[in-house]
């Protein structure tokens, strides 16, 4: 990380301090067509991406670009309702970049949602799966160049990015909110176009259950950082890349993000929903 970074980082903060002084114990960063729980926000602080110093802007479809920060489900949280993207064309650590600022406001827990295809033959669109394990196909990461030691090691460990602990909590909270939720690798490629049938069928075989172009920068970030993840994938479209394969379309996508999304919005409710809130 170099110290021009370092320098939007902090400027990023200052831009957020001026509109809130609240500390964010709780992120999350809400993928395509799952703005909608920014709603449930209470006591919303809405803080426009172009409002941030330092803060590169969102242009995906189904991206808000702006940062929440408010009460919910009785905690302090902060939302990005919009994320950034390597088609988009920023770099790993632009990519990054909100969750080291996360950090700096007080983020002890991260939670990532995203659309994904589903390349496990058994999945359905409108499921919801629990991120496991990643496999960056992007080929780059956001930790490349200098390394700033005040954030965390030049070699961050990643054999647990998805933390257990919130895993198995999530795994009781879906079963309290009477979601069906899946469990799988996922597997990040940088788009934007969608992957050819011959490469979700490789994909498969190397052992992911979903897909998407998103996620993996932010948590390398996190794992960085020292911050426990979960991540949530909301399955839009069957990528088996198999005979029966169909057309996929964006509008199909976002409709199925929105179905995958309502039973993320349970699960996380069951999963932080302090008692009495």
């Amino acid at each position: 990380m170099d110290a021009s970074l370092r320098n939007r980082i902090d400027a990023a903060v200052q831009s957020i301090r001026g509109f809130t002084g609240a500390a964010p114990e709780l992120g999350i960063v809400l993928g395509s067509g799952l703005g909608f729980l920014a709603d449930e926000v209470g006591q919303a602080v809405e803080i426009p991406y172009g409002a941030i110093g330092g803060f590169p802007q969102s242009t995906a479809p189904g991206h808000a670009g702006r940062l929440i920060v408010g009460s919910l489900f009785g905690r302090t949280a902060a939302l990005m309702q919009g994320r950034f993207h390597l088609y988009e064309g920023h770099s790993p650590a632009n990519v990054a970049l909100p969750i080291y600022v996360l950090a700096a406001l007080g983020m002890r827990e991260l939670v990532v949602t995203n659309a994904a295809g589903g390349l496990n033959g058994d999945f359905d669109a409108g499921d919801v799966m629990m991120i496991t394990d990643h496999m960056n196909f992007t080929g780059s990461n956001p930790l490349i160049g200098p390394n700033e030691e005040s954030m965390g090691p030049r070699f961050p460990d990643m054999s647990r990015a998805y933390a257990p602990d919130l895993a198995r909590r999530a795994h009781e909270a879906a079963r309290r909110a009477s979601v069906d939720l899946r469990a799988g690798i996922y597997a990040a490629v940088a788009g934007p176009a969608l992957e050819t049938s011959a490469e979700r069928r490789f994909f498969r075989m190397a052992g992911a259950d979903a897909i998407g172009m998103s996620t993996v920068h932010e948590v390398i970030a996190a794992a960085h950082l020292g911050i426990p993840v979960l991540g949530l994938s909301a399955i839009t479209n069957k990528a088996t890349g198999g005979p029966d394969q169909q057309p996929d379309t964006i509008e199909e996508v976002l409709e199925n993000a929105g179905i995958a999304g309502a039973k993320i919005g349970r699960i996380l409710a069951a999963l932080f929903q302090k008692a009495g809130a």
